[in-house]
C-alpha cells in the first residue's frame, strides 16, 4: 500500500472516531460514568428513594432569539442544531436513568408571549418532539410535572395585560400554582413572576393565596419549594464550584406607572423570607440563571439550600450544560431532625457542544495541513523544500569553491593576444605533490607559465582572473517545475479529501438524523 494511501486510511479513521464520539458516545459519559443517583446508607440505598430528573431552561429557540428573519435559513439551521443537542441529552443521558418523574424548572419557549397562536403551536410540538412527550408510551411509567417561567408567560406587567397568554399555557401544562407528592417528599409549585406583582392584581393574589393554603397544612412530609426565578440573595454571594459565570446581582425593573415587574432576576427580599416563613422546605430548586448555583438562605433559625440549576441548552449562555437528579425518601421519617437525608441532590453534565464543533474545527485544519505537506506519492517533497536553503548554501560558497577545487587539478598560465593574463585548469589524475622543480618554473598546483594560449582544447577551462558575480553561477530556477508541483500537490489532496469525505459526511448525516426521527 502507498503511503498516501496508508495516509488517507488513518484520516478516514480519525474522522471516524471522533464522529463517533461527538455525536454519540459523549452523551453517554453521564449515564455510563460521572453521574449516579444519590442516595444515603441511613434510607436503604437508592432503592429507599423514588428518583427525579430536574430540567431546567431549554428556551426552544424561535423568530425573537438571535434577531434573525424568521423562516430564514440560519434560523432553521441554528434551531435544528439546537433540538438535536437537548433531544440527544435527555434520550441518551437522562431517561437512562430511568426516572420515576420528570420536572421541567420553566422557559419551556423563549419568546412564549410574543408568539402568536400558530407560532406557539409550532414551538409546543418542537418542544413534545425533544423530550418525547408525543408518545404517550414512552411515559407510560413516568410523571412529567411542569413549572411556568417568564419566558413562557412573562413577567407581571404582561400577565396583567394579556390573560390570553396565561389560557394558552395552562390549557396545554396545567395549573400555574399546585402541589404533588414523590415518595414522601411534597413538592409546593409558585408562579414565581407573580410573587412580585401589585397586590391588588388578580395573578398575584391568586399565587399568594395558594402559598396562604399550602401554610395551614398541618406539614406531614417534607416539602421542596419550586420556582423559576430564584429566591433573594445578596449582592456577590458565592455560588459553590459549579459555577462558570460571573455572579449575578439584584436587578429589578419597574413600569412607570402601575410599578409592576417588567424584568426581574430574583425574587424580592420581602417576598422570598415570606415564602419560607409559610412553607418551610427543606430545599428549593430554581432555574432562570442559566448556570449553576448553590446558596444558603436563613428562615427561622434554620438553613434551607437553594440549588439553582443550569440550563439544559448550549445555545443559552452557558458553555456546561446541566441537569439534576433528585431522589426523594418513600418510606416514613420518623426522626424529624433528619429531615435533610429526606431529599438528596446530584449535579449532572452534559457534553460541551461548543468544545465539540471545536474540535471538529481543529480537525479538519489539520487533516488540511497533513495531505498538503505530507511527504508522500512520486513527488520528491523534501527538495523542493530545500531548495532555497541549497541556493544560500551555493552562494556562501562560490567565494572559496576555487580553492577546494585547486588540489585535484593542474593550471597553466597563459597570455592572449593582447597581453592579458589567464589561468588555465587542467583535470588531472594523479596526485598532486609539491616536489621542488629544478627547471625554475613557477608552482601553485603544478601550474606551468607558457607563452601561448592553447585554444579549441575541450578539456581546459578557463577562468579570469576578475571573479564574476556569484549569482550567475547558479542554475536558472524554472517556475514550470514548481507549478507542477504545486497542481500536483492540490489534485492530490483533492482526491484523499473527497474519500474521507465520502466516507465520513453519509455517517454524519445518519448520526444526525438517527437521533432527529422518532423510534
Amino acid at each position: 500500500m502507498k503511503q498516501h494511501h496508508k495516509l488517507t486510511l488513518f484520516l478516514c479513521l480519525t474522522w471516524t472516531i471522533t464522529l463517533l464520539y461527538g455525536e454519540m458516545f459523549a452523551f453517554w459519559i453521564p449515564t455510563l460514568r460521572s453521574c449516579s443517583w444519590p442516595s444515603s446508607s441511613s434510607m436503604d440505598g437508592v432503592d429507599g428513594y423514588d428518583k427525579v430528573a430536574v430540567i431546567t431552561d431549554p428556551q426552544i429557540m424561535d423568530k425573537t432569539s438571535l434577531h434573525l428573519p424568521p423562516k430564514s435559513l440560519a434560523l432553521e439551521v441554528a434551531q435544528f442544531f439546537t433540538d438535536l443537542y437537548m433531544r440527544r441529552a435527555f434520550f441518551a443521558s437522562i431517561l437512562p436513568f430511568k426516572p420515576d418523574v420528570i420536572l421541567f424548572l420553566g422557559d419551556h419557549f423563549d419568546g412564549g408571549p410574543y408568539l402568536s397562536d400558530e407560532e406557539w403551536q409550532e414551538s409546543l410540538n418542537r418542544f413534545k418532539h425533544i423530550f418525547g412527550l408525543k408518545s404517550q408510551d414512552r411515559f407510560r411509567d413516568i410523571r412529567v410535572h411542569f413549572l411556568p417561567g417568564n419566558h413562557d408567560n412573562g413577567y407581571a406587567a404582561l400577565l396583567s395585560h394579556k390573560p390570553e397568554i396565561v389560557r394558552r399555557y395552562e390549557k396545554e401544562f396545567g395549573k400555574r400554582n399546585y402541589r404533588f407528592t414523590v415518595g414522601k417528599v411534597e413538592f409546593i409549585v409558585v408562579d414565581a413572576q407573580t410573587l412580585d406583582g401589585h397586590p391588588e392584581g388578580n395573578l398575584a393574589a391568586a399565587t399568594w393565596d395558594f402559598v396562604k393554603n399550602v401554610s395551614i397544612d398541618f406539614q406531614l412530609l417534607p416539602r421542596v419549594l419550586l420556582t423559576h426565578i430564584p429566591l433573594y440573595r445578596r449582592d456577590e454571594t458565592p455560588c459553590g464550584p459549579h459555577r462558570s459565570s460571573p455572579i449575578i446581582n439584584q436587578r429589578i425593573v419597574r413600569t412607570g406607572h402601575s410599578q409592576e415587574i417588567l424584568y426581574q432576576n430574583y425574587i424580592t427580599e420581602e417576598s422570598s423570607n415570606r415564602l419560607l416563613d409559610l412553607i418551610k422546605p427543606v430545599l428549593v430548586l430554581s432555574g432562570h440563571d442559566h448556570d449553576q448555583c448553590t446558596v444558603s438562605h436563613e428562615s427561622n433559625h434554620e438553613h434551607i439550600k437553594e440549588h439553582t440549576v443550569g440550563t439544559i441548552s448550549w445555545q443559552q449562555g452557558n458553555l456546561y450544560p446541566s441537569f439534576m437528579l433528585l431522589s426523594a425518601s418513600n418510606s416514613a421519617l420518623l426522626n424529624m431532625s433528619n429531615l435533610e437525608e429526606a431529599v438528596l441532590t446530584r449535579l449532572c453534565f452534559l457534553p460541551m457542544q461548543t468544545h465539540i464543533y471545536i474540535g471538529y474545527l481543529l480537525l479538519f485544519i489539520v487533516t488540511l495541513v497533513t495531505l498538503l505537506f505530507w511527504p508522500t506519492g512520486g513527488v520528491n517533497f523534501g527538495c523542493h523544500c530545500s531548495d532555497f536553503l541549497a541556493y544560500g548554501k551555493q552562494l556562501f560558497k562560490v567565494g572559496t569553491k576555487e580553492k577546494t577545487e585547486d588540489e585535484n587539478c593542474e593550471y597553466e598560465m597563459v597570455w592572449d593576444a593582447e597581453g592579458s593574463m589567464h589561468l588555465v585548469r587542467k583535470a588531472t589524475n594523479t596526485p598532486i605533490t609539491r616536489a621542488k622543480d629544478t627547471s625554475g618554473t613557477m608552482e601553485r598546483g603544478n601550474a606551468v607559465m607558457r607563452h601561448t594560449a592553447k585554444k579549441g582544447n575541450a578539456q581546459e577551462v578557463e577562468i579570469s582572473m576578475n571573479v564574476d558575480d556569484p549569482m550567475t553561477n547558479l542554475p536558472p530556477r524554472t517556475s514550470k517545475s514548481t507549478a507542477k508541483f504545486i497542481i500536483h500537490r492540490l489534485v492530490r489532496m483533492f482526491r484523499m479529501l473527497t474519500v474521507i469525505a465520502v466516507v465520513n459526511i453519509p455517517l454524519y448525516m445518519m448520526l444526525l438524523f438517527k437521533d432527529w426521527i422518532d423510534q
